[in-house]
């Protein structure tokens, strides 16, 4: 089994950054290398890719709507996955997931992702 488990959500203003993290449990996967993605999801929306990495960090991939201002990074010594947000606008509103697949492509499809956290909500203010 695989735990993974968000922080850093919170309210801030369109323009503010916030930088959230992802504590990841993997004892029964200590030896695999997964892939770890970020996706979102806004009231009355649907789920939405954000980002993701590859197990070494060499290989990132960013949704079209964040691609420029958030960065995704990741700490495997320490278990932890992280989303540093800038330029944050009000239509980033949502809860946010980490995710991990424990295939080695780089996906943007949930589906492909076997693990979620419970999520961490992020608010923009206008």
């Amino acid at each position: 089994q695989m735990q993974l488990v968000e922080s850093g959500g919170g309210l801030v203003q369109a323009g503010g950054s916030l930088r959230l993290s992802c504590a990841v449990s993997a004892r029964t996967y200590s030896d695999s290398r997964y892939t770890m993605g970020w996706f979102r999801q806004a009231p009355g929306k649907e789920r939405e890719f954000v980002s993701a990495i590859n197990w070494s960090g060499s290989f990132t991939y960013y949704g079209d709507s964040v691609k420029g201002r958030f960065t995704i990074s990741r700490d495997n010594a320490k278990n932890m996955v992280y989303l540093q947000m800038n330029s944050l606008k009000p239509e980033d509103t949502a809860v946010y997931y980490c995710a991990a697949d424990l295939g080695l492509a780089v996906t943007n499809t949930g589906s492909e992702y076997e693990f979620w956290g419970q999520g961490t909500q992020v608010t923009v203010s206008s």
